[in-house]
C-alpha cells in the first residue's frame, strides 16, 4: 500500500489538537497536597481567618483573612504595599476552609476556559496554576494602599478568587469572602473558639455592668453600621470600596 503524505495543514491541525489536549490534561493533574498542619501554620490551598485586636472584641464576625499557597504558606494583605508571606498577621489561624482546585479555571489557551467567562477572565488575568494566581494578586496588591473600610485583606482574597474563577464565579468581593469563611470555615481547636469570642464576652459583660443596656444598644448599632457599610459599598455603590 503506497504511503500517502498528509498535507501540511492537516498535520498542523492534528498537532495543535493533540498539544492542546495534552496541555489541558497536564494542567488538571494537580500535585497532591500535604496534610493541614496547624502546629506549623501550614494550610495548603486554604482560606484562613483570625480575630482582629479591638475590632473583633466589638464585632466578632469581623476578622483578618488570608489565602494559602499549595505548600501551605499563608499570604495576607497586611498593610499598604505589603503582602505578608508565611507569617500570618494578628496571630495564629483560628478558622480555615480548604478549597478545591478542581473548582478553578486554569485555561491552557485562550480558547481553553472551563468557566463561562472566557474573554472577561482572560482580561482580568488568568493563571496556569494555583500559586501562579496568588503570585499575580500579590504583585498587584504590592502597589495598593491598605484601608480597613475600602481595600483590605478580604479584597486581596477576592482578587485571588476572581483570578482563579473559583467556583465558576468572577463576582467575589469582601462580603462573600467573609461569608464563606464565616459559614463554612472549620475551627482549628477549642482554644481558637475561646480566643475569638472570650474578649467579646468580657467587653459585653463589662459594658453592661458599667453602662447598662445602652451599651448593648450602642454595640449592636456599631455592628449594624459596619455591616451596612460593607453591604452598601459592595452591592449599591461599588466605586466606594473597589481596589
Amino acid at each position: 500500500m503506497p504511503f500517502r503524505r498528509l498535507p501540511k495543514m492537516e498535520l498542523t491541525v492534528a498537532y495543535d489538537a493533540e498539544h492542546a489536549s495534552s496541555t489541558q490534561r497536564i494542567q488538571h493533574e494537580f500535585w497532591p497536597l500535604d496534610e493541614i498542619d496547624p502546629k506549623n501554620a501550614k494550610f495548603p490551598c486554604c482560606l484562613v481567618w483570625t480575630p482582629l485586636p479591638v475590632v473583633s472584641w466589638l464585632a466578632p464576625f469581623i476578622g483578618h483573612v488570608g489565602i494559602c499557597r499549595e505548600d501551605g504558606a499563608i499570604l495576607d494583605f497586611a498593610g499598604s504595599n505589603f503582602v505578608n508571606v508565611d507569617d500570618f498577621s494578628f496571630g495564629a489561624v483560628a478558622r480555615y476552609l480548604q478549597l478545591d482546585r478542581e473548582q478553578c479555571c486554569f485555561p491552557p489557551t485562550v480558547a481553553g476556559h472551563t468557566c463561562k467567562f472566557g474573554y472577561r477572565h482572560t482580561e482580568y488575568g488568568t493563571s496556569h496554576t494555583w500559586d501562579d494566581a496568588l503570585r499575580s494578586s500579590m504583585h498587584y496588591f504590592e502597589n495598593k494602599s491598605y484601608n480597613l473600610f475600602t481595600c483590605n485583606c478580604h479584597s486581596f482574597v477576592a482578587n485571588c478568587f476572581n483570578r482563579l474563577c473559583y467556583g465558576g464565579s468572577m463576582s467575589w468581593n469582601m462580603v462573600n469572602v467573609a461569608a464563606l469563611i464565616l459559614f463554612k470555615g472549620r475551627w482549628v481547636d477549642s482554644m481558637s473558639i475561646l480566643r475569638s469570642f472570650l474578649p467579646f464576652v468580657v467587653v459585653l459583660c463589662l459594658g453592661i455592668i458599667m453602662v447598662g443596656w445602652p451599651f448593648l444598644i450602642g454595640l449592636f448599632s456599631f455592628s449594624l453600621l459596619l455591616l451596612g457599610w460593607f453591604l452598601i459599598g459592595t452591592y449599591c455603590a461599588k466605586n466606594l470600596i473597589e481596589c
